[in-house]
């Protein structure tokens, strides 16, 4: 799974095998994403996840930066 950095419209894309499976806004979102996929996993251990390439950032951050 890879979380797309934040977008100028807020949340975060997240593809699986180039496939957007839709818009996070947070890590219960990825958490959702990753059990409709077969994988349970608490959102607390979303930022150790070995499944999960953040791209950009990491999963502290879900908004555009407010300088760019």
């Amino acid at each position: 799974m890879v979380v797309l950095p934040p977008s100028p419209a807020g949340g975060r894309r997240v593809r699986v095998d180039g496939e957007i499976l839709g818009r996070a806004h947070g890590v219960i979102d990825v958490a959702e994403f990753l059990r409709r996929a077969g994988l349970e996993i608490d959102p607390a251990d979303i930022a150790s996840s070995p499944w999960i390439d953040w791209r950009g950032t990491g999963p502290d951050h879900w908004h555009p930066d407010p300088d760019s």
